[in-house]
Parts: C-alpha cells; sequence; structure tokens
C-alpha cells in the first residue's frame, strides 16, 4: 500500500511542519504533494526524517515566496494532482486548501485540520483584508467558499486539532469530525523552577497572532519581554516598542527553550486553534497569559497553569498582568499538565485512527 502526504505548501519550519514531522514518522511516506516546497534542505530533513522523499509540485513553484498573491487558484491547482495506484493511504495536513486533494477508486483520504481552514477568505475580522477591500473582493470571496465548501468534502475521513477547530468545521462545512491533539515535544523542554525577570513571547509576526496588543500592553510597564519570531510586522512592531521590549534575532532552539523556561510567563494574545507554543511553555513549569478564545481555552486553565483574559485588548492584558502577580504557581503541576498533549499521546490516538479505517475499507 502506497502512502502519500499532502501538504499545503513547505516554506518555514513551525508548529504545522512540526507535526508533517511526526506523521512522517508514523507512516513514512511514499511521497508528497504541495502546492509549492521553497522550504530550505535542512529543515525538509527534519520534517522527513532526514528521508529523500520524492516531492511533487504545483505550477506555482515559479512564484517561489511570492505565491500568496495567486490565492484565489490554490483550490483548482491542489484538485489538479492525480494518483492513479490503487489501495494508498492518503493523509493530507489541511490549513488552507490541502483537504481538497481528489482520490481515485479505492484510495482512502484521511485529512488532518491543523487549523481553521482558508481563515483570509472566511475572515469576519478584517484582519486580513480591510472592508473596503472585502467589499471589492466579495464575488471572488464567495465563489472561493462555495468551493472550499464542496472540498472539504473530498476526505473520507477529517480529524481536528481541538474542539475549537471541530466546531469551526461543523458551522462551516456541516461536517462532523474527530479531535487529536496535536504532538508537543514535551521531552524537549526542561522543567524549570527558578524563574527570571521577564516575560516572552514566540511567534510568527503576522497581524493574526496581535503581537501589536503585547507591544501596546508592555509599552504601559517597565517589564521585559522578550519577542522571538520573523514576519511582515515584525519592522512595525520594532517601530512601536519601547527600549523594555527587545526582538531576539537568530536564536537556535536550544536558546529558545532555555529563554521560555525560564520566563515569568509566556504572552499570547492571538486566537490560536490549538497553540503549540503556549503548552511547550507549560511543559517547562512557565505559566501562561493568554486571549481566552481558541485551542487555549483547551490547554490552559485559568489560575492554575496561566490567568486567561476576555477581550483582544491592551488594557485586558495589563489587568492579566496584575491578576498573575497575585497567584503562586505551581510549576510542577504545570508541567505535568501539559504531558497529556504528548507526541506519544498524538502517534498512539492518530496511528489506531488510521489501521482502524484501513481496515474498514480492506486496503491491508
Amino acid at each position: 500500500m502506497k502512502k502519500i502526504l499532502v501538504a499545503d505548501w513547505l516554506d518555514k519550519y513551525g508548529g504545522a511542519e512540526r507535526v508533517l514531522s511526526v506523521l512522517n514518522s508514523c507512516f513514512d511516506f511514499d511521497k508528497c504533494y504541495t502546492l509549492l516546497n521553497i522550504m530550505p534542505e535542512t529543515d525538509q530533513c527534519k520534517v522527513f526524517q532526514n528521508k529523500k522523499v520524492p516531492i511533487t509540485e504545483s505550477p506555482l513553484r515559479v512564484l517561489k515566496s511570492n505565491f500568496r498573491y495567486l490565492f484565489f487558484l490554490f483550490p483548482f491547482f491542489i484538485s489538479r494532482f492525480k494518483i492513479t495506484a490503487e489501495k494508498t493511504l492518503i493523509i493530507s495536513s489541511s490549513f488552507s486548501v490541502a483537504k481538497g486533494f481528489k482520490k481515485q477508486g479505492q484510495q482512502l483520504h484521511i485529512c488532518y485540520y491543523q487549523a481553521r481552514n482558508q481563515r483570509y477568505i472566511w475572515d469576519n475580522e478584517n484582519i486580513y483584508f480591510s472592508s473596503f477591500q472585502k467589499l471589492v473582493l466579495f464575488p471572488l470571496l464567495y465563489i472561493l467558499r462555495k468551493v472550499d465548501i464542496n472540498h472539504s468534502k473530498r476526505p473520507d475521513y477529517i480529524i481536528a486539532n481541538s474542539f475549537f477547530v471541530k466546531n469551526w468545521i461543523k458551522k462551516k462545512y456541516n461536517t462532523n469530525c474527530e479531535v487529536i491533539y496535536p504532538p508537543v515535544n514535551t521531552k524537549l523542554f526542561r522543567l524549570e523552577k527558578e524563574k527570571s525577570n521577564y516575560f516572552i513571547t514566540t511567534a510568527r509576526l503576522e497581524p493574526y497572532k496581535r503581537v501589536d496588543l503585547i507591544v501596546e500592553a508592555f509599552n504601559q510597564t517597565d517589564e521585559i519581554l522578550y519577542i522571538l519570531g520573523d514576519g511582515s510586522m515584525k519592522r512595525r512592531l520594532q517601530q512601536a516598542a519601547n527600549s523594555n521590549i527587545k526582538f531576539l534575532d537568530y536564536v537556535g532552539s536550544e536558546k529558545v527553550n532555555e529563554l521560555v523556561s525560564k520566563a515569568r510567563a509566556f504572552i499570547h494574545a492571538g486566537i490560536e486553534d490549538f497553540g503549540i507554543a503556549p503548552v511547550e511553555a507549560q511543559s517547562c513549569g512557565t505559566p501562561v497569559i493568554g486571549y481566552n478564545a481558541g485551542g487555549l481555552v483547551e490547554t490552559v486553565i485559568d489560575g492554575k497553569t496561566g490567568v486567561l483574559f476576555n477581550t483582544q485588548t491592551s488594557e485586558a492584558i495589563l489587568k492579566s498582568l496584575k491578576r498573575f502577580k497575585t497567584i503562586k504557581f505551581d510549576y510542577a503541576f504545570i508541567g505535568k499538565h501539559a504531558q497529556q498533549f504528548s507526541e506519544n499521546t498524538f502517534k498512539n490516538n492518530f496511528q489506531k485512527f488510521v489501521e482502524n479505517k484501513i481496515k474498514l475499507h480492506n486496503l491491508q
């Protein structure tokens, strides 16, 4: 039986790509299909466990890092891929359009939703497009939503990475699915009970992460904040930040782990579909100060493993900082709480699910 991985695109090694790496360790894929691959060789080795896996790309590869300008063609290009081999297991990892991969004949397609898909076309908060842009693009967005709903029916089975995403899938696509929390490499993070006098956030510096709110809040304090990450908003955030906010560049994973483990708290202001970074912080005993929405509701226990705030504003972050300072946290309890999201738990749950479906579809 052939085993195929389908990914939206391969560019940077982040949380979604770490999930791909664990999936590859489970299933040892024979081939990968993706819209384009601009990922450095070193990161590809991480994803495919140092195995040379053939990667088939779409014509979007000619645009390289500018491929997002043709976002409206993503569904078309994902539909162009074809696998003719019978008895093929297709596992798609989708935060955009990978779910739209079309199976042929006696093939089994299982899709793992890493996030709410194509948030840029479903956005109601004007994060990706302004109100005016959405008005101009309305006919296109309307069509893309219809296509997205149609593509959501292509997998035989859907697995969501959180109950938050499961509920979103039900609301947008009227489709039921299972939930398997994504793998967090909790072994990488050592429990640290001696905390230093700084706060930290790690994130892709893009609008939906709302790091701008964190900067705005910490500009009104003398507290030290470390920001680790890169993205389109980095320069703007650096220009807005006061001297107590420090942006760290080119920090290796070991240094990141050390900084997160020794921080007083990990700050997160975005709506996460699951949120691997906050769980990593908890695995080393670091409390999370985060927005009470999305996946964080499922991973952070308010008052015990962190502090949750109810409105996405800098004022709410400041209030949660004050509340945070009144709580004596049990760092060992926080670390133990995070272990339920370990890689082994994910592997066991995912493999069991897939094996059951393979037997059901007689694909052995």
